[in-house]
């Protein structure tokens, strides 16, 4: 019987979403693509627990996330029943529709029936009756907005979901999903977009601007760039790494001479802060807290640690910014 350690809040910052109520870990774990069938379940188990122990309280799913779709849920469910039972109030869980899930013209995008249906579906694999947040995964060209909108809006009615987010949409999106939910009386919680050292859009594109605007939170995904930021790629491209796979998220053409002189540059801004690069990585993210959380997979209870021991140290003098902004975009 699993008993969660009693100074699990002891370290861990947590951070207001938005103008809401919630507070999110500073870290927050994501089951993307290590909480399978080809995954040991000791090891998803033993990671979950770890997590929260450490104080992560918040796991980000999706409904299509494995593999195969719908995997990571069923894995999350069974792990609530054997541990975490008696800490679901403690718990935020999310999850998303929005990609594609079952074929037919009703398993992806964003219209009513597939996020409703594909809700109905995740709570099921889950064993739960409500999930924290309920994100649109992605915009939908061809739904109109206010359907997807009064979609998200619905499942809160319903009782299926607390609060709602959007994932992947555009600073413009993002601005007339919310004026669409507050005419609904659902606030928009959270934005989930994909942010990095590396991968400045969320900036450029003028959305953290917009959310500061909206006052509402944001989690970012990919803040180590599918491991690329990790340390792993310091010296080429390992044989068992996401890149020598060809993997459809991160591939060998990605991996130049000039990244990896970037990363070795990055690495020795780490290394004289006492960090891992991963550690630097997240520290960005997280810097000036205009990011509510930074979303981490782990693939052991190890790598999670390390991530989570990023949280030491988030304050970065002007220079070593300006040294960070000169690596990566010159």
């Amino acid at each position: 019987m699993y008993t969660a350690h009693p100074d699990r809040y002891a370290e861990m910052p947590y951070r207001r979403t938005g103008r809401s109520g919630l507070k999110l870990p500073a870290l927050s774990l994501g089951l993307w693509h290590n909480f399978g069938p080809d995954r040991p379940v000791a090891t998803q188990r033993a990671i979950l627990r770890r997590a929260f122990d450490l104080g992560v309280t918040h796991f980000d799913l999706a409904n299509n996330y494995g593999p195969p779709p719908g995997s990571a849920e069923s894995a999350l469910g069974e792990a609530l029943k054997a541990d975490f039972a008696p800490y679901r109030d403690e718990l935020v869980i999310s999850t998303k529709a929005g990609y594609l899930m079952w074929p037919g013209p009703y398993g992806e995008w964003g219209s009513r029936k597939y996020l409703l249906s594909s809700l109905d579906q995740s709570l099921s694999r889950m064993g739960l009756e409500y999930v924290d947040i309920f994100y649109s995964h992605r915009p939908d060209p061809e739904t109109p907005l206010e359907e997807t909108m009064g979609a998200l809006h619905t499942a809160v009615q319903q009782g299926k979901a607390l609060y709602v987010g959007v994932s992947n949409y555009s600073a413009e999106q993002t601005r007339e999903a919310a004026r669409i939910l507050a005419e609904l009386g659902t606030p928009l919680l959270i934005h989930q977009p994909r942010y990095s050292m590396l991968d400045r859009r969320p900036e450029t594109g003028g959305l953290l601007d917009a959310l500061d605007e909206l006052q509402v939170g944001s989690i970012a995904y990919s803040p180590l760039e599918q491991g690329l930021l990790t340390g792993r790629y310091l010296n080429g491209i390992p044989e068992d790494s996401r890149a020598a796979s060809d993997s459809p998220f991160l591939n060998s053409d990605a991996v130049t001479e000039e990244l990896v002189g970037k990363l070795r540059a990055l690495n020795e801004i780490a290394g004289s802060r006492g960090q891992s690069l991963a550690q630097l990585a997240l520290a960005w993210v997280l810097r000036q807290g205009r990011v509510t959380s930074a979303l981490v997979g782990a693939s052991s209870p190890r790598q999670l640690e390390d991530s989570v021991a990023a949280i030491g140290n988030l304050d970065f003098a002007a220079d070593e910014l300006a040294r960070i902004d000169k690596i990566v975009q010159g």
